[in-house]
């Protein structure tokens, strides 16, 4: 590996080498999943060096606070240039988290990444960690709660007092350690090529432990690249954890019927919709951004659906000759996303004031997508939030402004108590 006379990394030879890189990209604010897909493409790896790698990135990337707490008590508060405090996060992250990476290989593989300067400052500060007996500091819990959970979870601290304020302290840190947890693979079942039984026999047939979802899915008993899943190039499932796709449940899909996926991308949503429908009846897909709708098309296509038709819309915009025309109608609004932080590590450090004006839009959207359901449809609307603003907040004020509509079915589905992505879903009726 390489370093410019700034400091920032030039090219790597090894997995520790190119973690570093893409951690720096994560910083300039590239998306840890793209920055990490590129690196593992442009660069011949061994498998045990690209697990490495993910490893390593997604493990500093879901403690980096955690770390950074430890870094500045361990350095006295120093002022650290970028370069060298990505350095320590790596070499922290293994010795405190990875029990299966020799102490000294941490330490001196972490020495010889480091630039000249700061070889002695990054060995005396991995040093000084194993001699406290890898003890990972904490602010004091007894004193005040708040800061202790946001460096015990690595949550930002304004995202822990969002969820205090929500659910209490006891129940926002079994939240937060839920959110902790590396979650498995949920798989989505494609019924129109095979059954849930028999892909589970497939999956076991490779040795991959699966075991049934309340829906038609198996879950991993790990996360495992798709390429390593049988059946799936051959479209016989795709990704999509189970409170994705208890939400396609509630719907209630039909052949034969007329649907609309409001904000359709990545698009298992739809994929889940038009096998409900058994591949008969139509299925439109809307995005506001056009580039992302060729993924939904490719992925209709490894899964062998025809009914689906994807169209560039903005949720918001009204299209006259749509008005009640629809029989059923998703509307997985944006959102903050923090229900997934357990996937996304970047969420952990969004401060929740970024997203204030996100219900006004998912207002917009859920009323205009309203407009063009047929009387006696049904409308879901679903967040992979759990703030209450953008979940119950919003469906109430529809409800309250549109009196032809009812409420079916609510659910909020939370990590700690339901195994899942933190998931909200109502279901709405309307009436003539």
């Amino acid at each position: 590996m390489f370093l410019s006379a700034t400091g920032s990394v030039t090219a790597v030879a090894d997995a520790r080498g190119l973690a570093l890189l893409v951690l720096e990209k994560c910083e300039a604010g590239q998306y840890a999943s793209l920055a990490l897909d590129t690196a593992i493409k442009r660069n011949n790896l061994s498998p045990a060096d690209r697990a490495l790698l993910s490893t390593l990135v997604y493990g500093v990337l879901e403690t980096r606070l955690t770390l950074d707490y430890a870094i500045d008590r361990l350095s006295e508060n120093k002022k650290i240039e970028p370069v060298v405090r990505n350095l320590l996060r790596l070499g922290l992250y293994q010795l405190a988290y990875l029990e299966k990476i020799p102490d000294h290989a941490a330490v001196n593989e972490t020495v010889a990444a480091s630039p000249a300067r700061a070889k002695g400052f990054v060995n005396a500060i991995l040093r000084s960690f194993l001699r406290s007996g890898k003890e990972m500091p904490l602010p004091d819990k007894n004193i005040d709660p708040l800061p202790y959970l946001s460096v015990r979870y690595s949550v930002c601290l304004a995202l822990v007092e969002e969820f205090v304020r929500a659910f209490g302290t006891d129940r926002a840190e079994a939240i937060l350690a839920a959110f902790s947890e590396r979650p498995g693979l949920d798989l989505r079942i494609n019924t129109l090529k095979t059954s849930t039984a028999d892909y589970q026999k497939l999956l076991a047939e490779h040795g991959i432990e699966a075991k049934p979802l309340d829906c038609d899915g198996l879950t991993l008993a790990e996360s495992l690249p798709v390429s390593r899943i049988p059946g799936f190039d051959e479209g016989l499932s795709f990704v999509q954890d189970e409170a994705s796709q208890l939400a396609v449940k509630a719907l209630g899909a039909r052949p034969g019927e007329i649907i609309l996926d409001a904000c359709a991308c990545p698009g298992s949503k739809s994929f889940g919709l038009a096998i409900d429908m058994k591949n008969e009846g139509t299925l439109i897909a809307c995005d506001l951004h056009e580039s992302k709708l060729s993924l939904v098309k490719t992925g209709a296509e490894r899964l062998g659906i025809s009914i689906l038709s994807v169209e560039q819309k903005d949720a918001r915009a009204d299209r006259p000759a749509w008005h009640g025309f629809f029989d059923r109608i998703l509307c997985d609004v944006p959102c903050s996303g923090f229900g997934v932080l357990a996937k996304k590590p970047e969420l952990r450090y969004k401060d929740p004031a970024e997203s204030i004006a996100l219900p006004g839009i998912q207002q917009e959207i859920l009323s205009r997508s309203a407009e063009f359901l047929k009387v006696g449809g049904s409308l879901l609307y679903s967040t992979c939030t759990l703030l209450e603003r953008e979940n119950g907040d919003v469906v109430r004020d529809f409800l309250a402004k549109n009196k032809q509509f009812s409420l079916v079915e609510e659910r909020t589905l939370f990590p700690d108590r339901d195994h899942t992505d933190g998931f909200y879903f109502a279901l709405l009726k309307k009436e003539a």
